[in-house]
């Protein structure tokens, strides 16, 4: 994932660009034309924040933040094709942003609606989430309002079930983030039923997942933000209610305390004559599940059994034998209905069909899913983003922007610290006209959010110099999908959901491109470092610790002090445990960096930052350095048929074994395994005290595997051994394993994780063929291949057939 330009790289960066280095090396020397570019996600309020406590404009800002984070990056040895650098602050990329917002709003994918929004009312400006800091602005400290406004929705919802089902395709993906998806997305299936208000022809649909318990409702609950609430808008009381409702929702009070309001309306109920449900508003009832309405059953529901409580409503127990277990809140589908008249004495699972059949029969409701994925709203009230390319003609027309008059730029004159949207107040930049009629206009001042600008940067990177549209479709048909994609895991509900909505719409928009961007994705773990602490709570940088008699000190002035020592987290600034990569570079070098960020821990996984590990790997590479300084010549051939002694035999079979091992560790990401691999390999080598062609051979196949991993450390021990060759240039090396002794292996054979048996074979043995000799074998097992959704092999160790 391309990163934001923040000035400096992290240690997180060079894990996370080492991972796809090591990839793309691996796989280019294997013959594969690969894609493996950069670029800069460098709109957004940061860079817009930075320019305003600094001063500057920040276009300049985040220029000069790129130029030292490209620095920082190509001294560590990234084979990035940077000849395709893009960045979405560059008009030459939001012009076709800009495009592509208004293919999607000329294809029903864009719409601008009234949505509640966080507004300070001080700085008259919309808040993101982000900046609301205990329910005040993070830069006025005052207490965020809830307000209404006009803002322009990605039509999301319309993909919801398929992207929900399509997560089953992405075999390639970590199940943690389809999990995430799937929850986020959130499918419920159940009933939607109309209740007729009384003395009115208003009604109100209720969407429920437990249609069967309709007749313990006593209570139908609405969120503040529902229709019904434009009734109640010259109620102060109400309106006092909702403000103290959408701020408990900010500040998340909400879970500890239900309130209500009561509107003094009744509803009928569906089923029982004159049977009265009072109808509130409430705080529990949100606006962005199902229709923002529910009807309270308090006997089998906690939230509606206190809310009842709070309000002495009846509360009428459904479920036989549960009269003194209340709230009974179980979903068991055995469970018997009682006081539910023609649902008496059905288990719940058969009542919830017969009641959904009664409601489709009299017209009053039907069986129905709801998501939980609702519209994005891409509004911005803030300078630093993409123009959103609409125009508000004087006759009331909201037309897309002409593609001639593409891209819309930013003006550079603009003042940052006013309150307010600062394109709304520039003093002529909105003011515009129709091309086509030449009647005044007025630009639209709000800019697009930033993950707009991330949802189809990929894309981009398959035509970057394209200048009359986004992407190419032979491009598009050549690169994608994406085939190996590196980021973490807090991206799974925001970007990578978003990139897969992208492709669908731009399906709807004619484009073809494949279902899904990304076909394999790494979500690569945090890197940590340890935290120290002073007794009152200040924190102490780790290098300015020392360790005696199991205290730990440092020094303050004059004076040493105690410090505490925490748990290892996440390297952040506020907690002073960050690393600056640059200085371990340069005392280090950038190969020594590289080798420990993917030999710790496999790259799902944190990584813990140990500066004796760092000095441990630069003492490995140096010893291998002194080595091979001054005997060594690179080869990169060796007789097949040259009688060998036997720890040049040892070191043959073992150099070649490697070369398998290392490859198929790379392919699946065990790097970690990988590069233990390559030391088993060394020290051998270094064990055997080997000569002459041998030496040279096995060594030289060593440098090629690590190639990927230090670069820079292997081409500068070719040339030093008096060689020209370029590893490169080289292809991968193939293992040649005719020589291997004939050594046998046990595999676990395991159905669903639960081991079934064992099998022996040839060691090494490939996938297929083992697959093809389990089927084959008289085991006391049976598999049914074509039953399996998912085969996973750890070669030489296990296999597991998921049914």
């Amino acid at each position: 994932m391309f990163p934001y330009p923040s000035g400096k790289i992290h240690m997180g960066h060079l894990r996370n660009y080492t991972i796809g280095d090591v990839t793309a090396r691996f796989y280019k020397l294997n013959g594969f034309n690969v894609l493996h570019p950069m670029g800069w996600d460098s709109f957004g309020m940061p860079a817009e924040n930075a320019a305003i406590e600094n001063s500057v404009n920040p276009k300049d800002w985040t220029e000069n933040n790129i130029k030292s984070m490209k620095s920082q990056l190509m001294k560590i040895g990234l084979s990035i094709d940077w000849e395709r650098e893009i960045s979405t602050c560059d008009a030459s990329y939001y012009k076709h942003q800009q495009k592509i917002f208004i293919e999607f709003f000329k294809n029903g994918l864009v719409y601008k609606k009234d949505s509640f929004v966080n507004w300070d009312p001080v700085d008259k400006t919309v808040l993101a989430n982000e900046q609301v800091i205990d329910g005040k602005g993070w830069r006025s400290g005052a207490i965020v309002e809830k307000k209404k406004l006009s803002q322009w929705f990605l039509n999301i919802s319309r993909f919801s079930e398929e992207l929900l089902g399509d997560l089953n395709q992405l075999e390639n993906w970590p199940e943690k983030v389809k999990l995430m998806q799937k929850n986020w997305i959130g499918m419920s299936e159940g009933a939607e039923i109309k209740f007729k208000i009384s003395q009115s022809k208003l009604s109100i649909d209720i969407f429920t997942t437990r249609p069967e318990t309709i007749f313990g409702a006593s209570f139908i609950a609405l969120s503040v933000e529902h229709p019904l609430s434009s009734q109640f808008l010259d109620d102060e009381k109400f309106l006092e209610f909702r403000n103290k409702c959408l701020k408990m929702q900010e500040t998340k009070d909400s879970v500890q305390e239900k309130i209500g309001f009561h509107t003094s309306l009744f509803a009928e109920h569906p089923f029982i004559k004159n049977e009265k449900i009072p109808i509130f508003f409430s705080n529990y009832v949100l606006i962005n599940y199902g229709n923002g309405a529910i009807f309270g059953c308090p006997a089998h529901d906690e939230r509606d059994y206190h809310f009842a409580k709070e309000y002495n409503i009846p509360v009428k127990c459904i479920i036989k034998g549960k009269e003194k277990e209340l709230p009974y809140c179980e979903k068991n589908e055995t469970d018997i209905l009682i006081n539910s008249e023609f649902l008496n004495e059905k288990n719940i699972k058969n009542a919830k069909e017969t009641i959904v059949e009664k409601i489709e029969k009299l017209k009053i409701g039907r069986k129905c899913v709801k998501f939980r994925l609702k519209d994005w709203g891409v509004s911005r009230q803030r300078y630093w983003g993409c123009p959103i390319p609409i125009i508000y003609r004087k006759d009331g027309e909201i037309l897309a922007v002409e593609d001639s008059e593409l891209p819309i730029r930013l003006p550079n004159d603009i003042k940052l610290t006013s309150t307010g949207n600062p394109l709304e107040n520039h003093p002529y930049w909105k003011q515009t006209k129709c091309s086509k009629t030449g009647m005044d206009a007025i630009r639209e001042t709000d800019t697009l959010d930033t993950f707009f600008d991330s949802s189809w940067y990929f894309l981009r990177f398959c035509s970057p110099i394209s200048s009359s549209e986004p992407f190419k479709d032979e491009d598009i048909s050549y690169w994608m999908p994406v085939d190996h994609y590196i980021g973490g895991v807090e991206h799974a509900i925001l970007h990578l959901l978003y990139s897969r909505f992208f492709v669908r719409a731009f399906k709807v928009c004619g484009k073809q491109l494949p279902k899904e961007p990304f076909k394999k994705l790494i979500t690569q773990g945090m890197v940590c470092h340890e935290t120290f602490r002073t007794k009152d709570n200040k924190w102490i940088e780790p290098k300015n610790v020392i360790k005696e008699k199991g205290t730990y000190w440092t020094n303050q002035g004059s004076k040493t002090i105690e410090v505490i020592k925490g748990r290892s987290e996440k390297m952040s600034k506020s907690k002073k445990n960050i690393v600056d990569p640059d200085s371990i570079v340069f005392t280090y070098g950038a190969d020594t960096a590289r080798l420990f960020m993917i030999s710790d821990s496999p790259p799902e996984r944190d990584l813990e930052w140990s500066i004796d590990g760092i000095k441990a790997m630069n003492k490995y590479l140096e010893k291998i350095y002194d080595l091979l300084s001054s005997k060594f010549n690179f080869t990169v051939t060796f007789p097949k048929d040259k009688d060998m002694l036997d720890e040049e035999k040892r070191a043959y079979e073992f150099t070649n074994k490697t070369i398998y091992t290392f490859s198929e560790d790379v392919k699946n990401y065990r790097f970690n395994t990988a590069v233990a691999k390559l030391r088993e390999l060394s020290n051998l080598l270094i064990k055997e005290k080997l000569e002459g062609e041998i030496f040279n051979y096995c060594w030289s196949i060593y440098l090629r595997l690590i190639y990927i991993i230090t670069p820079h450390f292997s081409q500068e021990l070719v040339y030093k051994s008096g060689s020209d060759q370029i590893i490169e240039n080289i292809e991968w090396p193939q293992a040649d394993l005719s020589k291997s002794s004939n050594n046998k292996v046990i595999i676990v054979v395991q159905i669903n994780g639960k081991k079934k048996g064992i099998i022996k074979v040839h060691e090494n043995i490939k996938k297929d063929r083992l697959i093809e000799t389990i089927v084959g074998s008289q085991s006391n097992y049976s598999i049914n291949i074509k039953k399996a959704k998912k085969i996973i092999f750890v070669p030489n160790k296990i296999i597991n057939f998921v049914i």
